[in-house]
């Protein structure tokens, strides 16, 4: 029989429960008890969807109170010994302060999984890392779904993906090293789950999809060796890229069955079966679970059936990948038009299209006839709407030239334009565009959209905000004021909502880490911009300041990586379509007096390819891009732009090839360790690390900032160095933003005083480094 499957759902909730809930505990405003509570009844009612709609098993491990990785951790034992917890003991409270800190340690590093949007806690692996074992939630989650009636399939982070994405600061030490520690770990756990009667247990390893070494390709036969001895039957899943290239390793572990997504990677399909073992299931991932399109339901199953005629019973299908990166039920959207909600499905839909295709596999399309009907009237709606092309937009874009993605002069040229006048002093101070977005902001913004508040109040309201931020910066004495971005509710949803090309959803929600949830904008059609979308606000800022306002922009390839990116052409020519538009807007603001402009990046690197040698032909594109969104002005205009929280050592020369004038990047909590990076690589342009981590509300000291500026100091001349937090403030409250804007603006004024009187610049004993909590959002989206 052909099993019907998804490797994971999203555990917020259709109205963000979990997180609602989650963040009233961490108020102190819920009890454990009734935290879990909201925990179980989101789970209860994941699973029955999941059985209502046709799946032959229910996923359980996918929930988590905060991230896979941080839950799996838990399970092994694997926990930084710096915090002190017992394991096996592990409270809510602890589990929380290991991924968001407390008042003794910082929390555990968080980086993207993979090229999502989503966030995992990085593990803290070292030599003593025992996996002795800790909390038993996943087996009480077991019983839990059981006790339901649901069958059960276990989903497991792999070992070798665990101790890959982990992190460890020994000098010398190997975590691969530690594979003789974790393999008894998870025979112990898989040994448990076959003592409860589980037939099938899902094992995510979707380092497969990435280009490994010999020695980690080496490691998988010995750890699947003994992993199968266990007593379960072991799905292996892959996603996010082919594994054609580890199809002989692939095939010969002693797994019971494969899972590979044939959404991100079809073409691997052809590839594999011809020698696919006769004794092992594949998992076709064919619905896509990172994207919000219904699946043409007719093209999957043609795509199913050559493989169930070559495979027979030994074929299931599936999502491909879980569906965590999908919004949780399009039945909520009773605002979204019938024509463009019949193109969508979210993840409670997609669970309904895994199971028709199983249906279609096993009784025939005639089965389903009605279910292929409405899907291929929703392709032919699509693929025929007026709604979608533009041919405006592609004649602008058919007639791009290479001068069109290049700013006139080099960048000596333009910075002896730029501080010719701009007149900065040495070690200019900025920040990185958002200020606090009051209650009072939000409650404006949502009146004004419910329509209880006309839109001449509001935007005096947003202008009596903007003033604010604007005396707040003057007072301080920054040297590069913004307006504080009190009219946007979202840095790519402000601007989704002002071009065409966009829509958006009411309840699209989807994790970004922890209790952070973000709501795509869904790219249906090819953009362009109607009208200026920040210009008056920049130049109301601008008329309450003689200092150069810094105009805030986000990037092309930001926002296309932070939508639900239409599918019927490539992303090149949807990102080169944005910045298009982006372009425009530099172009105005430039003519309205604005000439420091930033257009943030922060997702560039999110968008590379899996496999290196994909790369090349990414940056290409992703650089034109941000290029054409900035090239539009003249030398003395000062482009900026920002990225944080990705690892950018290995694609250095594409960002220089950005060209932008100045970079910002978030380096305070790895103790400006990316910085050391960019000067060996001699970045050749301006550059301003953060020197304080903005997701905490603590206020960091003088001496500490300082010593971060003295260590900047040693890789990146004065004069090209910058003094800026890491990241936008929107979450934080007003109190604890001034007081460390003024604790910078101390620091850079001894710094400048040590540079002027020729001194080495001297940090106070004990301002040893220490990473911070994040107990919010960055500025940035993600």
């Amino acid at each position: 029989m052909t099993i019907a499957h998804a490797l994971g759902f999203p555990r917020i909730g259709a109205q963000r429960e979990l997180k609602f809930a989650v963040e009233a505990f961490w108020r102190g405003e819920a009890s454990e008890a009734e935290l879990s509570a909201v925990g179980s009844t989101l789970r209860r009612r994941h699973w029955a969807w999941q059985k209502e709609a046709g799946l032959d098993v229910v996923a359980v491990g996918d929930f988590a109170w905060y991230d896979q990785m941080l839950n799996t951790a838990a399970l092994l034992g694997a926990l930084p010994g710096r915090f002190g917890f017992d394991a096996k003991a592990l409270s809510l409270k602890q589990y929380f302060e290991l991924g968001r800190g407390n008042a003794g340690q910082p929390a555990m590093e968080m980086t993207k999984w993979f090229d999502t949007n989503y966030h995992y806690i990085v593990p803290e692996l070292d030599a003593a890392t025992a996996f002795d074992g800790g909390v038993d939630w996943l087996f009480y989650e077991i019983d839990e779904a059981r006790s339901q009636g649901h069958a059960v399939k276990p989903v497991l982070v792999g070992p070798l993906t665990f101790l890959y994405l982990s992190k460890t600061k020994s000098a010398g030490f190997d975590k691969l090293d530690l594979v003789n520690k974790i393999v008894p770990a998870y025979r112990r756990i898989l040994e448990k789950l076959a003592a409860r009667g589980i037939e099938w247990v899902q094992i995510d390893e979707p380092i497969l999809a990435l280009e490994l070494s010999a020695d980690w390709q080496a490691a998988f036969a010995p750890v699947y060796r003994e992993l199968g001895a266990a007593g379960v039957k072991l799905l292996l899943a892959t996603y996010f890229d082919s594994v054609v290239e580890h199809s002989a390793l692939i095939n010969a572990l002693p797994v019971a069955g494969v899972h590979i997504d044939l959404v991100r990677a079809p073409a691997q399909l052809d590839a594999l079966l011809p020698g696919w073992p006769a004794d092992k299931i594949l998992s076709a991932g064919v619905i896509d679970g990172r994207n919000i399109w219904a699946a043409d339901l007719s093209a999957k199953l043609g795509q199913l059936e050559a493989a169930k005629a070559r495979l027979g019973d030994k074929l299931w299908v599936a999502s491909s990948c879980s569906l965590l990166h999908s919004p949780v039920d399009l039945d909520s959207e009773d605002q979204l038009d019938a024509e463009l909600k019949s193109w969508l499905a979210f993840a409670k839909q997609k669970l309904g299209e895994i199971a028709v295709l199983k249906r279609a596999l096993e009784s025939g399309r005639d089965a389903v006839a009605a279910e292929l009907a409405a899907s291929d009237a929703a392709a032919r709606s699509r693929a025929t709407s007026r709604r979608i092309h533009n041919a405006a937009v592609g004649t602008r874009l058919a007639g791009l030239s290479d001068a069109d993605s290049a700013r006139s002069n080099a960048y000596e040229q333009r910075a002896a334009a730029q501080r010719a006048w701009l007149k900065l002093p040495l070690l200019p101070t900025t920040t990185i565009g958002s200020f606090p977005q009051t209650k009072d902001i939000r409650a404006a913004r949502a009146a004004f959209k419910r329509g209880e508040l006309a839109e001449a109040n509001y935007v005096a309201a947003m202008q009596a905000e903007i003033r604010l931020a604007v005396e707040k910066q003057e007072a301080l004495g920054l040297d590069v004021p913004v307006h504080g971005e009190a009219e946007r509710n979202d840095m790519v949803e402000y601007f989704g909502e002002q071009l065409a090309g966009f829509a958006f959803t009411r309840f699209g929600w989807v994790q970004s880490y922890g209790s952070r949830c973000v709501k795509p904008p869904v790219i249906f059609g090819d953009v362009s911009r109607p009208t200026p979308m920040t210009v008056e606000w920049s130049r109301y800022a601008q008329s309450l300041t003689a200092k150069p306002m810094k105009g805030m922009l986000t990037g092309p390839v930001t926002i296309l990586q932070w939508s639900f990116v239409r599918d019927d052409q490539p992303r090149r020519d949807t990102a080169l379509q944005i910045a298009l538009a982006i372009r425009d807007e530099v172009v105005d603001l430039e003519a309205a007096g604005i000439k420091v402009i930033q257009i943030d990046e922060p997702a560039f690197r999110e968008g590379l390819p899996l496999k290196r040698s994909d790369w090349d032909a990414y940056l290409e594109w992703a650089g034109r891009a941000f290029r054409v969104s900035a090239s539009g002005v003249v030398d003395s205009t000062q482009i900026h732009t920002h990225m944080c929280y990705s690892e950018f050592n290995d694609i250095l020369p594409a960002i220089a090839a950005m060209d932008a004038d100045v970079i910002t990047i978030e380096t305070s909590r790895s103790d400006m360790e990316l910085l050391e990076a960019f000067g060996e690589f001699a970045y050749p342009n301006e550059i301003g690390p953060g020197v304080y981590d903005i997701h905490s509300p603590r206020v960091p000291p003088v001496d500490e900032m300082l010593r971060l500026i003295a260590k900047a100091l040693d890789v990146v001349p004065a004069e090209r160095l910058w003094i800026n937090p890491d990241c936008g403030l929107k979450t934080r409250g007003w109190p604890e933003t001034e007081a460390a804007l003024a604790n910078m603006l101390a620091a850079t004024r001894e710094a400048r005083a040590a540079i002027a009187e020729g001194r080495k610049l001297v940090v106070a004993a004990g301002s040893a480094y220490k990473a911070h909590a994040h107990s919010g959002d960055c500025g940035c989206n993600g």
